[in-house]
């Protein structure tokens, strides 16, 4: 009986092997895999991400390996299983997430975080040129690291997509600060932003007229409050007005003008933009005192040095001071006060753009292919190649288009 089935056994067997067989689904590759590594934020009770779980589990799909420290997502409302469940290796130590080829950060690596990064590894990150000095500067040029800052980088537009983002939510989170410390709660003058029938609407000056003071403004004439916006480019103001409609006041920057302005104001926002790698300081100590007691100042533009002469950094465990009776809230990370939404704003800024590091081959390929990637190199190989960040600390720098020209 044996004998007689064997050859129809045979038959079957090859008659199923033509047939499709069940395989495991091939994990799709880019050019090039990276290793991406997320350390644990530790300065300044920084608690943003640069990178939400979705946007982890969709650069694993792509071949890319993410390394993300434990805990670093806690505080904004990810925890390490929606990072693993995404696909993402959790470190139990920072040393060894330093290890990866491309450090994300929010807040730049301390010295000691430097010391833990594998020669010419890149790191993307701020740069914070307020807080830094020639030592930072030298520490990160003995490692020979690409150092990308991304506030500095640029769009196809020639925007600046991080910037846009966050000035967006520190504008809209300002007034809502302002009118905590405006309140009895916190010992301010007891009054409401805004005004209501037959009480008169509290006074809002805004430095600056860009994305911070164009969404402080929309939120602040929501509540009915009386806005000033001064600046020192008319083609700004006209924007920032034809942008809210003709309620609020504009003017030029001008001493007189605004010594004025302030005498009467309740809330002060500093939200001026750095021009050649600073920012200019716009009120005098001098005029500060002139303010009204328990007034405002919001200095928004602290972590590029601040424009108000009074203005020093403080945390979101110590967030004000008061100084000639006016109470000053000066917190570089403003945006990790909603530390959700600002991750989330980031990770959709930097994944595409990483994912587009790993198309061309690495970041060195990204630097020299994309000109808008380029302006966000502030170190290359141990040397600067910032003109404005150079001419800061007076050290020597490179031009990164010299060594383009080079490669052509």
């Amino acid at each position: 009986m044996k004998r007689q089935f064997k050859p129809e056994i045979e038959k079957l067997a090859k008659e199923g092997s033509l047939y499709p067989q069940e395989a495991l689904l091939k994990e799709k590759k880019s050019r090039h895999s990276l290793v991406f590594g997320i350390p644990r934020e530790t300065g300044y009770k920084e608690i943003r991400v640069p990178l939400t779980p979705e946007a982890v589990a969709l650069l694993v799909n792509n071949g890319q390996e993410v390394w993300l420290e434990a805990g670093a997502g806690e505080k904004a409302k990810f925890t390490d299983k929606n990072y693993s469940d995404a696909g993402a290796k959790i470190k139990y130590s920072a040393k060894e997430v330093f290890e990866a080829n491309i450090i994300l950060k929010i807040e730049p690596p301390s010295l000691e975080e430097i010391e833990y990064i594998k020669p010419g590894s890149t790191v993307i990150s701020a740069f914070q040129m307020g807080q830094q000095n020639v030592g930072y500067i030298e520490a990160i040029n003995k490692k020979r690291l690409v150092c990308i800052g991304y506030e500095m980088l640029e769009d196809k537009a020639e925007g600046f997509p991080v910037i846009r983002a966050m000035s967006e939510i520190a504008g809209s989170l300002v007034m809502l600060i302002a009118a905590e410390y405006l309140s009895n709660v916190h010992d301010g003058k007891g009054i409401l932003l805004g005004g209501i029938t037959g009480v008169s609407p509290s006074k809002v000056v805004i430095l600056g007229a860009g994305t911070v003071a164009e969404y402080a403004a929309r939120t602040a004439l929501g509540l009915g409050a009386e806005i000033k916006i001064f600046d020192n480019h008319i083609y700004k103001l006209r924007r920032v007005k034809h942008a809210l409609g003709h309620q609020i006041h504009t003017a030029i920057l001008d001493n007189l003008t605004l010594s004025e302005a302030l005498k009467e104001a309740d809330v002060v926002i500093g939200a001026v933009r750095a021009e050649k790698g600073k920012v200019r300081c716009f009120v005098s100590e001098e005029m500060v005192a002139f303010m009204r007691p328990n007034s405002i100042i919001i200095d928004v533009s602290i972590d590029q040095g601040g424009c108000f002469e009074t203005s020093r950094i403080t945390t979101h465990e110590n967030p004000t001071y008061i100084k000639h009776g006016v109470i000053h809230y000066c917190v570089p990370n403003l945006t990790s006060r909603v530390a959700n939404t600002a991750s989330n704003a980031l990770s959709n800024i930097f994944t595409p753009i990483l994912l587009q590091i790993a198309e061309v081959g690495g970041v060195e390929e990204m630097i020299f292919t994309y000109k808008w990637f380029m302006h966000g190199v502030y170190a290359y190989n141990g040397n600067l190649t910032n003109a404005h960040i150079a001419n800061k600390f007076n050290l020597k720098h490179m031009d990164l288009n010299l060594l383009m020209a080079a490669r052509m």
